[in-house]
């Protein structure tokens, strides 16, 4: 039951795969929607305001445990996304979404597979699956 949603999402992208077949096709396509996402971003501290970047070296203590690492990590991002720049954000992770499956499908990997194997990994290394 967990794959069917992941699964029917595939097929949806493969029947949908009309004019973008080829592989080098889907390798542009899949780096255009990449460039689009971080424009979006970019969009919401350059244009909107809603968020600001304040990026500057990790504060972590020498005596810092690999346990405690987490906690002084700083995503570096200051204020919330607002409704809109949110809407714009998730419509291009969905198109990106779309290519990266899209990919999956030409190569004929299943994206729940990617995802099984992906959280399999995680959950052996846990700590040590620093990426």
């Amino acid at each position: 039951m967990d794959g069917i949603l992941y699964d029917d999402f595939q097929t949806t992208v493969s029947q949908l795969l009309t004019r973008h077949r080829s592989i080098v096709d889907l390798l542009s396509k899949y780096q255009e929607s990449n460039a689009r996402v971080n424009r979006a971003i970019a969009k919401s501290v350059t244009s909107c305001g809603c968020i600001s970047i304040n990026a500057q070296r990790q504060q972590i203590p020498d005596d810092a445990t690999l346990e405690q690492l987490q906690q002084f990590m700083d995503s570096h991002i200051e204020g919330e996304l607002c409704d809109n720049c949110r809407s714009i954000i998730e419509k291009e992770l969905g198109n990106n979404l779309f290519y990266l499956v899209s990919l999956a499908e030409t190569l004929d990997i299943n994206i729940y597979d990617v995802i099984l194997n992906e959280q399999k990994d995680l959950s052996t290394l846990g700590k040590f699956h620093l990426k």
